[in-house]
């Protein structure tokens, strides 16, 4: 079916997605559980998707209440399930079947509740203050701020309180061993502005070189120039602090490790789950698996575009920041009720 003159979506079979019989689908079911929570709990008439696809709340119920009767399922009934229940259309944009994915991951930055000579570097809350909430990032970072937002904690290194911008939530390891969870609760209203890119187009880096530790690298090794290029992204992101089970996304539920896809959502309904296949990190196999679509992102637009998240830890680390891959997905859309 046509969606939109940006987007086609033509219906495939199962056996066209390239390692379905080999995935571990059953590792999807928690996080697909999740949106189903959020769809069931939305007015039968919501649209839940890009208008073009007629798609309502009312749809996924069905195959949501499906899900309740699956109990720790084995891979092979994830996939019954999934067969059953959904329907395979194979995403193309104007431009092609193939677009770009990367990840993302929950940073980990030293930090303090309070300020103090080590801890200069505010971590703040939401604004009080409308106006002050429009400030750009170089205004904020000088002090339009002060006094008109909780600062949640400080850090010590500006970079990092920049990747944690960048990454939309993290975790702050305490001077005590303890830590304080951070998640997205807004942003600045200002457009993002990719610091790497602005590498490339310097010649500082290639393109093949570009990783969020290649990045980081650079500003640490040009410290008189890094703060005037982070302030090139004038995109300033406020927290809010997190207690559960891990980042919110933007759908409203717990991210899952290795499931949970940020993806545009003018083009992919936020709880549809969603067959990738992507190259690999590099140094790892190609990615076939189901993810389900439950975030999204201000770098992430177009028809064939998605962030992969991975999670918390330096494998997540190494994966998010290396990962910029070519490849493809499948969205998976409700049937009728068999």
């Amino acid at each position: 079916m046509q969606v939109t003159s940006e987007l086609a979506l033509a219906p495939v079979g199962f056996e066209a997605l390239a390692g379905w019989r080999g995935d571990s689908v059953a590792a999807a079911i928690p996080a697909f559980a999740r949106s189903c929570t959020k769809l069931l709990s939305l007015p039968p008439e919501t649209p839940v998707g890009p208008a073009a696809t007629h798609l309502v709340a009312r749809d996924w119920r069905p195959a949501c209440q499906a899900l309740a009767s699956l109990k720790q399922p084995s891979d092979a009934a994830a996939r019954a399930y999934f067969e059953r229940w959904f329907e395979p259309y194979r995403a193309r944009g104007r431009d092609g079947a193939v677009g770009t994915f990367t990840g993302y991951f929950e940073i980990a930055l030293r930090g303090s509740r309070r300020p103090n000579a080590r801890y200069r570097v505010p971590i703040y809350g939401v604004p009080r203050d409308a106006v002050a909430a429009h400030a750009t990032r170089a205004e904020i970072e000088a002090g339009a701020l002060k006094g008109k937002a909780p600062v949640l904690a400080w850090a010590s290194d500006p970079v990092d309180a920049f990747f944690l911008s960048v990454q939309g939530s993290g975790r702050v390891i305490l001077e005590d061993g303890t830590s304080l969870s951070l998640g997205f609760a807004a942003t600045n209203g200002r457009p993002y502005r990719s610091i790497g890119k602005i590498l490339v187009e310097r010649g500082a880096l290639t393109l093949d070189e570009v990783s969020l530790q290649s990045i980081g690298a650079w500003l640490r090794a040009h410290p008189g120039e890094a703060k005037p290029l982070m302030d090139q992204d004038a995109r300033y992101v406020f927290f809010r602090r997190l207690a559960g089970d891990g980042p919110i996304g933007t759908e409203g539920v717990a991210l899952t490790p290795g499931r949970s896809l940020a993806v545009d959502p003018a083009y992919v309904p936020l709880g549809a789950p969603v067959w990738l296949e992507a190259d690999g990190v590099p140094g790892g196999p190609p990615i076939r698996r189901l993810v389900i679509a439950q975030d999204t992102g201000s770098a992430i637009k177009g028809p064939v575009r998605g962030d992969l998240f991975w999670g918390y830890g330096p494998e997540a680390e190494r994966a998010a920041g290396h990962m910029r891959s070519s490849g493809g997905y499948t969205i998976l859309l409700p049937r009728a009720a068999p």
